[in-house]
């Protein structure tokens, strides 16, 4: 009987504590919600720092609070303010971002301007010119072929031989050696774009000089053993013609049989 009336009294008692817990109101302090709403998000507002001074300033509690901090209430302390530290940081972060992107726009031009300029001076890459593609790989055929055409081709074996017996032969060799050996120079070496066409220019009018002075050259020589023929076989078709007699020369003799045969 004891037992059961304990066992009533504790039950009863863990009820009341029940129920007492579940009515627990919850307390909030104003002052300490009015800073985190400054702190967080709302305006810094001078009239919600409480305790205030009351009327004509005698609140000893506002003297007790604030005295020791006169200038707290007037200063914004917000991190999100116009002038808070947060602001401040996403403001340094965005000017960070903006230079950087100016110093990488700054960077590409540069490489940019790096890469043109190594192209403009590089020979490497002077067969892919479109001025050399187009006009002097075909102006310059004859120095930078393959294989060297023969310089006596389409002559007479007679016209050979002179050529070959008075020098003419290995003086336009060197020259034509020469020729390509500077515009050989002129397309591997490292050397402005303008440089580079200007010493085409250069070197394509010395190339048609010695083409023109080559032909001229196998001409005459042409011209001079065929006269040399006819004057040979006037010779020993009229041995005593006056023409041939006294102390006249072979040039002379040479052009009275040119004049004769024109």
């Amino acid at each position: 009987m004891k037992t059961k009336y304990i066992t009533t009294l504790l039950l009863c008692l863990f009820s009341i504590m029940g129920t007492m817990a579940q009515n627990v109101k919850r307390q909030t302090d104003k002052h300490i919600v009015h800073q985190q709403e400054r702190m967080v998000h709302k305006q810094w507002d001078r009239k919600k720092f409480t305790p205030t001074s009351g009327f004509l300033g005698l609140n000893p509690n506002y003297w007790l609070t604030w005295a020791w901090h006169p200038n707290y209430p007037k200063t914004d302390r917000r991190p999100l303010s116009g002038t808070g530290p947060q602001t401040l940081r996403m403001g340094m972060v965005l000017a960070m971002q903006q230079t950087d992107e100016a110093y990488k726009k700054h960077t590409d031009t540069i490489r940019k301007v790096a890469v043109t300029e190594a192209l403009n001076y590089s020979g490497l890459v002077a067969d892919a010119d479109p001025l050399w593609l187009l006009y002097y790989r075909k102006e310059f055929g004859n120095l930078t072929g393959g294989t060297d055409t023969d310089p006596l081709a389409g002559l007479s074996p007679d016209v050979r031989d002179y050529l070959r017996n008075k020098g003419l032969l290995e003086w336009y060799s060197e020259e034509r050696a020469e020729l390509k050996e500077r515009l050989e120079a002129a397309r591997t070496t490292t050397l402005d774009r303008g440089s580079r066409i200007m010493a085409y220019h250069r070197l394509l009018g010395e190339h048609r000089k010695l083409l023109s002075a080559w032909e001229a050259k196998k001409n005459y020589a042409a011209k001079f053993l065929s006269l040399a023929k006819n004057r040979d076989r006037l010779r020993s078709d009229n041995p005593d013609h006056p023409e041939f007699s006294g102390n006249r020369s072979d040039v002379q003799i040479a052009e009275n049989i040119l004049k004769r045969t024109q």
